[in-house]
């Protein structure tokens, strides 16, 4: 994607506009999806237990509800994953972004990981919800970033998500690049953590990023009107 051809409007659209702090409120939400609904996001990002509210908050609009599933671990058991990705659709979520056991991609289970891909990808295919795979990069080496990727490409969720936002680091450049490059068209990047104004998030826009989650939108959209004025 060409950041230098974005708009104020379909920049928005890039933004998964996120709360997923564990204090979060009903006024924390209500207000999180007020502002989606004035910038037109793409998506409110929170945890699970919001699905319904939030659905209700944005009802007559197409900003999307994204729960967050095994959020931010993704240590509670691939069982667990299914049953809270089918109560969250159930709820009325659009989207999902489930943490990949980080434990098993570090030890190389790759038949784990992939199954855990699959089932989470059908789940969602099946009631056209679409999938995010969070990875948590700052856990990993470059070369299971890329086995990652390539795991990705076969089994086709719709997205690869680089962080949760609560791990030691957030979304570089050069790991956006890294799994654009692998996944090439077959599957969509979003970049997440520590995305907080315009030059980084235009950075992971030209690295290959179709989505990016943060909780920063307001301050970012701000910053484009500023620069391209």
């Amino acid at each position: 994607m060409d950041s230098s051809k974005l708009t104020k409007e379909s920049l928005a659209k890039l933004f998964d506009h996120t709360f997923l702090k564990a204090y979060a409120t009903s006024d924390d939400l209500k207000s999180l999806c007020e502002q989606a609904k004035t910038m037109n996001t793409a998506m409110v990002a929170i945890n699970t237990a919001w699905t319904a509210f939030c659905k209700k908050e944005l009802e007559g609009t197409d900003v999307h509800v994204g729960a967050a599933i095994g959020f931010p671990l993704g240590q509670c058991g691939l069982e667990t994953k299914l049953f809270e990705c089918n109560y969250a659709i159930e709820q009325g979520a659009d989207e999902i972004d489930y943490v990949i056991d980080v434990g098993q991609a570090k030890m190389h289970n790759w038949a784990y990981i992939r199954e855990e891909m699959e089932k989470m990808t059908a789940i969602c295919k099946e009631k056209n919800i679409l999938i995010k795979v969070i990875f948590e990069n700052c856990y990993l080496e470059k070369e299971e970033i890329q086995k990652l990727s390539e795991i990705a490409k076969e089994v086709k969720p719709d997205f690869i998500k680089t962080s949760t936002g609560f791990g030691t680091g957030g979304a570089t450049v050069e790991d956006v690049k890294l799994m654009k490059d692998t996944v090439q068209d077959a599957v969509q990047v979003k970049a997440a953590g520590g995305i907080r104004d315009w030059k980084t998030c235009k950075a992971m826009i030209d690295a290959g990023a179709t989505r990016i989650g943060t909780s920063s939108s307001i301050q970012i959209l701000k910053e484009f009107e500023e620069a391209t004025k």
